[in-house]
This record gives structure tokens, C-alpha cells and sequence, in this order.
């Protein structure tokens, strides 16, 4: 396993950004009889959440023994706070920045495999949502999204009205961030949009395996998500169980999502 922490300049944010890259190329462990090198490297990109960094994955999950397990390189970008949505400014289009340099900058810079078959996207929290509109945004480059204890906050900001907000933001950070919320039911910020345009067009929706905690504060519009998929017959992997908003939960649901991702 090889870990690098990288820096290149990004024309969707127009500025030098960090990243984090764990790579299997290096490993040390007999591989025989071990599945998962009988077939080409796959490549993860692992979107943090809200106020995280593309540390938080590294720091907290033991993805060098996952990268060696599953025979797999992980990429994880620093996304801020964008959400990962493109917004109207200069310097903060975050969905083409996550869904297409820095794919297009990782496979140049390190020769990974230009195939959908062979590039996978997951997140947490916010970065579950960012996993899940990125595939869903950018379904050609993708073939499976990973997505725990996302963020599927669209209907909750449909609802606000200047001055208000919650715990997190205020009403100018969910305006800036996802655009005019009364715009939202037909806004590509919106990944059940997405998934109709997807389902109008006949076009390929990348696999989804969903987790969330069952005493997560995210937890009810995981479920509304999760029928919204079933109601429009979306194949989702589901999971629910005993876990709240933390890495003991994501550590492994980022384990068990692989297996399932890696054996369809």
C-alpha cells in the first residue's frame, strides 16, 4: 500500500486543492488464492462530508488494508463545502470538478483504467449525496455509487424561507449551495431529477448500495429515498441497521458495500 497527499490546480475551483490517494500497487501480502487480483484494479473515489477534508477517510478507516483486501485505489478529493453541486460563480463548479477532473487528472496522472466497469464513487453524509448526484450526474463514468448516511436533504431545503436554517446552515448557505429552493423539484441538484431524466431518456443508472444507521439523524429521508428508488423501480442495495452518524458505522458499511459492489 502507498499513501500520497497530492496538490494540482483545478480549473473548476481555480486554485490549488488537496488530495489523498491510497494505492495497492505496492502490496506486500501474498495475493494468491485471493479473488480479487484475478481481475484488472478497480478505482474508488470516497467523497468526505460537511466540514471534513480528504483526510477524513484515511484518518479513520483503514483503507490501506482494504486497498490490499479488495485490490482496489482509492482517490479522495477535497470538496469543501459545495455539497458537490455546480453553482453559478466563478471558482465553485464542485460537480464537475469531483465528476470530471479529478477523474480525468487521477487516470492521466496515475494510468488508472478509463472504464466505467472499473470506477466506483461512495461518500458519507454529505459526500454520500455528492456519491450519489455524481454517478447519477456523470452516469458513463461510473458504475456503482456507494452511498452512507447521505445527506438527502433536498425536500427539508425546498422548505426554507429567507432568514431561517437549522443547526448546520443558515438559508444563504442552502440558496448559495443548491440554488432557489422553490426551483428544486426540477433542478439537477436534485438527484431524484436526476434519476427521472435518467429513467426518461433510457439511460444507464450506476448500481446503488444505500446505508444508514437506524438511530442516524439522517435516517428518515434515507428511507423516503429509498422509496422513491422502489416506487420507480431503481435496484438499490439497502442496509439499515443498529448505528449512528460516525465512522464505526462507515468504516463498515465502506467494507460490506465494496464486498457487495465488487461481487454483483
Amino acid at each position: 500500500m502507498a499513501q500520497i497527499n497530492g496538490v494540482y490546480y483545478s480549473q473548476c475551483l481555480v486554485k490549488p486543492v488537496h488530495y489523498t490517494a491510497i494505492l495497492c500497487n505496492d502490496n506486500a501480502q501474498p495475493t494468491n488464492g485471493n479473488p480479487y487480483y484475478d481481475r484488472p484494479v478497480k478505482n474508488v473515489y470516497l467523497l468526505h462530508g460537511y466540514s471534513g477534508s480528504d483526510t477524513d477517510w484515511s484518518a479513520n478507516t483503514p483503507l490501506g488494508e482494504y486497498a490490499n483486501m479488495f485490490n482496489v485505489n482509492f482517490f479522495m478529493p477535497d470538496g469543501g463545502n459545495g455539497f458537490y453541486l455546480d453553482r453559478e460563480e466563478t471558482g465553485a463548479q464542485y460537480a464537475g470538478y469531483v465528476g470530471k477532473e479529478f477523474v480525468e487528472y487521477t487516470r492521466k496522472t496515475f494510468g488508472l483504467s478509463d472504464k466505467a466497469e472499473d470506477t466506483i464513487i461512495g461518500g458519507y453524509s454529505m459526500g454520500g449525496f455528492g456519491a450519489l448526484h455524481t454517478a447519477l450526474m456523470f452516469n458513463e463514468t461510473f458504475s456503482v455509487c456507494i452511498a452512507l448516511s447521505s445527506a438527502l436533504i433536498v425536500s427539508g431545503v425546498k422548505m426554507m424561507k429567507p432568514g431561517e436554517g437549522n443547526s448546520v446552515a443558515n438559508y444563504a448557505y442552502y440558496r448559495t449551495v443548491f440554488g432557489d429552493p422553490e426551483k428544486l423539484d426540477t433542478s439537477v441538484n436534485n438527484p431524484e431529477f436526476l434519476i427521472k431524466e435518467l429513467l426518461k431518456g433510457k439511460k444507464k443508472i450506476p448500481a446503488i448500495y444505500q446505508a444508514c444507521g437506524s438511530e442516524d439523524f439522517l435516517i428518515e429521508p434515507n428511507r423516503e429515498f429509498k422509496a422513491f428508488l422502489d416506487a420507480n423501480n431503481v435496484p438499490v442495495q439497502y442496509f439499515e441497521g443498529s448505528g449512528v452518524h460516525d465512522f464505526v458505522f462507515w468504516r463498515a458499511q465502506l467494507k460490506a458495500g465494496l464486498e457487495w459492489a465488487l461481487n454483483r
